[in-house]
């Protein structure tokens, strides 16, 4: 049985997001009633950050600038059992964690390894570390929608579609006006490249003064030095988009499944400061999401991933740069909360993945695939095909709670 969003659904979701500019999303129609979101998060979000393993001994020898208060101090971590700690920006995430409905799971990466964001992020949507697969894995799995197959409607809105959702189930494209204007990141990007040579360093700094960009990104200096190791806020409306998106998919005959594509995980430099503002954007986007979905939450899934984590020890800057395992999350009603999910491989020199980053233990398709299995009562054919090549990748059991 196939079904079509409303005129007057439509039009109240995307009138809602046409001022949203920096945060894409994407929706897709699928005869269920279990809703599935994915939230990507580009730019590689430090795990040890947003999940703190504070009972690590090796933690602060590393990282001692990035380290969040402890548990009980003023703009301390969450305490989540007396090993891990959640991001003081994260209280609604917590919330919900304390109510059964987050499940973090740490030590986490793709198969690939690669440092490349853009190779990663590829990779991490087409769900293989196969540079020959063309679709995206959320795609595939609306390929398998047991009324619907390849001849179900989709809908995704920004500049392009997410690789995530591309391949033959086709989606319509929605771009809200101006939503191609470059963003403040760019033009931070393209300052910070030119910040050393003399000639077009300082010509590129004084032109975006001109313009009052400073204004709204507080990265100018007279310093090249300074300049670069400052990163540029993201103006994302993550919040505003995930309320409207919740509504379309509560909707009867609404879509049942969503992507988002988040931008500004890129910390190399000044990290604290830099987290603060996408993990608050995130935080309260998902508590927007839960509170749109009314009883239907406890029909999603939300699983939040990033293309890789960053190195275990700070840089110079204050900041960290490309790593390997991470922390993932998955929410919603079902989810078999409350607990962090990780076989965790230590801190020390010994431990580290090429003496460097956090070592994986868990295969995000593994994650992936659990989820979807037990949402949408997929089978291993199924999941075969949504993830190709992946048998070393087993589901994870046990993520939702039984209805």
């Amino acid at each position: 049985m196939a079904f079509t969003l409303t005129r007057r659904s439509t039009l109240l979701g995307l009138g809602a997001i046409a001022g949203s500019a920096n945060v894409k999303l994407a929706l897709a129609h699928a005869p269920v009633e279990q809703r599935f979101v994915v939230v990507l998060l580009r730019g590689a979000l430090d795990g040890m950050s947003a999940v703190v393993p504070y009972g690590d001994p090796n933690l602060a020898a590393l990282r001692p600038q990035l380290i969040p208060p402890a548990p009980g101090q003023p703009n301390g971590i969450y305490d989540l059992g007396g090993f891990y700690g959640l991001n003081p920006a994260l209280p609604s995430v917590y919330a919900m964690y304390q109510q059964g409905e987050v499940l973090p799971v740490h030590a986490i990466a793709g198969p690939y390894r690669t440092r490349s964001h853009f190779e990663a992020q590829d990779l991490l949507q087409i769900g293989s570390d196969d540079t020959q697969i063309t679709s995206g894995w959320l795609n595939r799995l609306l390929a398998e929608s047991p009324a619907g197959g390849p001849s179900l409607n989709g809908l995704s809105v920004g500049v392009g579609t997410p690789l995530l959702i591309q391949g033959p189930v086709k989606v319509a494209s929605y771009a809200p006006q101006g939503f191609a204007s470059p963003s403040p990141d760019l033009y931070a990007r393209i300052a910070a490249l030119n910040a050393r040579d003399p000639l077009t360093g300082p010509a590129i700094v004084n032109g975006l003064r001109e313009a009052r960009f400073d204004a709204s990104v507080d990265i100018m200096s007279d310093d090249p030095a300074d300049m670069a190791g400052k990163k540029p806020a993201i103006h994302n409306d993550f919040p505003g988009l995930a309320q409207h998106a919740g509504m379309l998919l509560a909707a009867d005959g609404g879509p049942r499944i969503a992507a988002f594509q988040l931008e500004g995980w890129d910390t190399h430099g000044n990290q604290v400061a830099g987290l603060k503002t996408p993990l608050t954007g995130l935080d309260s986007g998902l508590l927007a999401l839960k509170t749109a979905l009314g009883a239907n939450w406890n029909r999603t899934v939300v699983l939040v991933i990033t293309e890789f984590g960053r190195t275990a020890a700070m840089n110079g800057t204050k900041g960290t740069d490309h790593g390997t395992a991470t922390v993932a999350f998955l929410l919603g009603g079902r989810v078999a909360g409350g607990k962090v999910l990780a076989t965790w491989p230590g801190l020390g020199a010994s431990q580290l993945f090429q003496a460097r980053d956090l070592a994986p233990t868990i295969d995000v398709r593994s994650l992936a695939k659990g989820a979807l299995k037990a949402q949408f009562g997929l089978h291993e054919a199924a999941l075969a095909r949504i993830f190709p090549a992946s048998g070393e990748a087993a589901p994870l059991n046990g993520l939702l709670r039984t209805a």
